[in-house]
């Protein structure tokens, strides 16, 4: 179908410039048309041989830069961008902007395509002037700005990233809160990666500031409490992220315990654990439960244990788990056959993503705080355990 479109736009332009030169009040040049006509049917003979590219080289050559024609110029640029013959596109859109006869407000549009071309092809430098010239002087500040920003995120300029957010924000172009904090994220994990805690401080405060609930900007501040040994109110970070966002619990379920045991409550280890797993459902909160478990009960006694869950809700983990334990057993053969199961069970649940995009779906075993599907902040989310294992192994997507 798009293939049908690409031929038929040339066709269509064609006509209209034959129009137009035929269009009563404008003198006929039969000279030109004379000119013209065998081009034009050298095209019309690569049309139907199946040599559209020719056949669209010839066309684009035949039609004349006016006000009827330009839109027909802009979208054979754009067309030939997606069709990712970014030369020809910028060919096109430069010889536009040459015309001294182009209106303003069609120049605009052609730098926009050109500038895009050049963001297509990895031009940056270029791409960026462009889009500061429209930013200054056109109706199409938001494009441009649109455009700038993708540009920053790709050479992770985080600070030019939020110059951009806030002009469009004065634009009344929407809500750019998620974005902004992330910015600051970005910039603070910079700041600590030069040991400048000042800075790493109020980059995390920014962020937060910018959307609370941030649960990226909160992990960061938990993290600065755990470092300054303020465990305590880490714990209330943490917390507070597990009640926000129960997924997340493994990014920080090793943090949040270490915090525990510096708070000095280890002897309540066991019943944390297990309120951690009733809130999340989280293997990991159970891997942990059940290891501490067999440091402080008796093998029966976690047997049953894992028995009840699997009673009260199907799990593979837990079967896993309580697996590993009968391994323990004397009895060669059964050990074998677990041992089996076991593996097999462990190959599987490894194959497994471990978050999924809930804009665009984009799979992956590891965070990205940015999706590098839709580009989207923040959109990565944990996958529970039956959202894992009904995953089809085919849809996750490596980065």
């Amino acid at each position: 179908m798009q293939e049908l479109l690409f031929l038929l736009l040339p066709v269509a332009a064609l006509s209209g410039w034959l129009i137009a030169r035929l269009r009563p009040g404008k003198p006929a040049n039969s000279k030109n048309s004379c000119a013209y006509e065998p081009n034009y049917y050298k095209g019309l003979n690569f049309l139907l041989n199946e040599q559209p590219d020719k056949a669209i080289d010839v066309f684009v050559q035949l039609l004349e830069v006016d006000s009827e024609t330009v839109e027909t110029h802009l979208a054979l640029g754009s067309l030939f961008r997606k069709r990712g013959e970014v030369d020809r596109a910028i060919r096109i859109h430069q010889n536009l902007i040459a015309r001294p006869s182009l209106a303003q407000e069609q120049r605009a549009h052609a730098l926009l395509e050109l500038g895009q071309d050049y963001l297509y092809a990895g031009l940056h430098d270029r791409a960026e002037n462009l889009f500061n010239e429209l930013v200054d002087s056109s109706r199409l500040q938001k494009k441009a700005l649109e455009n700038l920003r993708e540009i920053y995120q790709q050479e992770k300029v985080w600070d030019k990233c939020l110059n951009v957010v806030f002009k469009l924000q004065n634009l009344g172009d929407g809500h750019y809160s998620n974005e902004i904090s992330h910015y600051y994220c970005e910039l603070a994990e910079e700041a600590r990666k030069r040991s400048d805690k000042k800075l790493h401080q109020e980059y995390i405060r920014k962020a937060k500031q910018a959307a609370p609930d941030s649960i990226r900007a909160l992990t960061m501040e938990a993290g600065l409490e755990v470092e300054n040994k303020n465990y305590r109110k880490a714990v209330s970070i943490y917390e507070r992220i597990i009640e926000h966002k129960p997924a997340f619990i493994g990014e920080v379920l090793e943090n949040l315990l270490y915090c525990y045991t510096q708070n000095g409550v280890s002897a309540e280890l066991e019943s944390i654990l297990k309120n951690l797993y009733q809130k999340t459902g989280s293997s990991l909160v159970l891997q942990r439960l059940i290891g501490h478990m067999l440091q402080s009960h008796n093998r029966q006694q976690v047997e049953d244990y894992l028995l009840d869950l699997l009673r009260d809700a199907s799990s593979l983990q837990s079967l896993q788990l309580l697996i590993k334990i009968e391994q323990q057993r004397p009895a060669a053969e059964m050990q074998r056959i677990f041992e089996v199961i076991g593996e097999a069970l462990e190959h599987e649940l490894g194959k497994r993503p471990a978050y999924s995009c809930q804009r665009c779906g984009f799979a992956a075993k590891t965070l990205y705080w940015q999706c590098p599907g839709c580009k989207g902040w923040g959109t990565l989310s944990p996958l529970n355990e039956h959202d894992r294992i009904c995953m089809p192994v085919k849809d996750i997507k490596k980065v």
